[in-house]
């Protein structure tokens, strides 16, 4: 295995669990949700503008859709880790992946694989332990369902990525954050501003966990394969609600998890599956 492989890996890994750390510190803020996506969006822009400069309004239509499905993500995913646990707002955003192997076929005009429907089907098996365990909390409780539709957005940006060209990716992320930063403002401008503490943790949200996120995560996919960019990639689920656990004392209840392990492990079946069946289709 070579130097620029570990690296590679290296880099992703960090990436993934700099992104798993959005949930302890959204549940550890005391604003609520689209106050903390203006801030977040707001560092996360000012640090894509000082390490990118004028790249990031490198944008054509492909990053304006990636934009207009890259904002209901954040808006979806922060408000239903402030409404719901947070295993259940990752894990249920995990399900844009099966999403995707029903979509890319149609957009992409991709090969549906056996496999994949496999990974679908059990995706979704898991997607209803939490609908299970929503009705029997609260049945009015709107976190499982917007976190539902944060999967749906994270397929729409891998599609819509997908389709574009490399040089443009980054704009769409960064308009995406703009747009973000205009739906959010009225939540700011009502709001105190925050504590030194607390901004402190905005900053790192933004700066950290999403800004040097992408940044590694996009390093880091130069040097390994998409399958194990993916594989990596599914340590953010696994370790967001460890963090929260840890740090906010949030204990997931048992159907939750148990929904949790079938997207995630169907998911980690898949890529296996996949990695094995193009090593011996090379021969080696």
């Amino acid at each position: 295995m070579s130097d620029s492989h570990n690296k590679g890996i290296l880099l992703s890994v960090l990436a993934a669990l700099l992104w798993s750390t959005g949930g302890l510190f959204v549940k550890l803020l005391p604003q609520d949700a689209f106050t903390i996506l203006f801030y977040r969006s707001a560092y996360t822009t000012i640090f894509f503008l000082l390490y990118f400069g004028k790249n990031v309004f490198k944008i054509n239509r492909k990053s304006v859709t990636t934009a207009f499905f890259y904002a209901p993500l954040l808006l979806c995913f922060v408000s239903a880790t402030k409404m719901t646990t947070a295993a259940n707002a990752i894990f249920l955003q995990s399900t844009g992946v099966a999403y995707v192997l029903l979509l890319e076929p149609i957009f992409l005009k991709t090969k549906l694989k056996r496999i994949d429907i496999i990974t679908v089907v059990l995706s979704f098996c898991g997607m209803a332990l939490f609908l299970i365990e929503g009705f029997e909390i609260d049945a009015t409780n709107p976190g499982i369902y917007i976190a539902m539709l944060s999967g749906l957005a994270l397929a729409g940006i891998l599609l819509s990525q997908k389709r574009n060209t490399f040089e443009y990716q980054t704009g769409g992320i960064f308009l995406g954050n703009i747009f973000v930063m205009v739906i959010t403002i009225p939540w700011f401008l009502d709001n105190p501003l925050p504590t030194m503490e607390e901004n402190a943790m905005l900053m790192f949200l933004g700066f950290i966990q999403l800004g040097l996120g992408f940044i590694l995560f996009t390093y880091g996919q130069k040097y390994i394969s998409a399958i194990e960019g993916a594989m990596i990639s599914l340590l953010e689920p696994l370790f967001n609600p460890i963090w929260v656990m840890v740090g906010y004392g949030e204990i997931p209840t048992l159907l939750p998890v148990i929904g949790g392990i079938i997207i995630i492990s169907a998911l980690v079946f898949r890529l296996f599956w996949l990695r094995k069946y193009a090593v011996s289709s090379s021969g080696i």
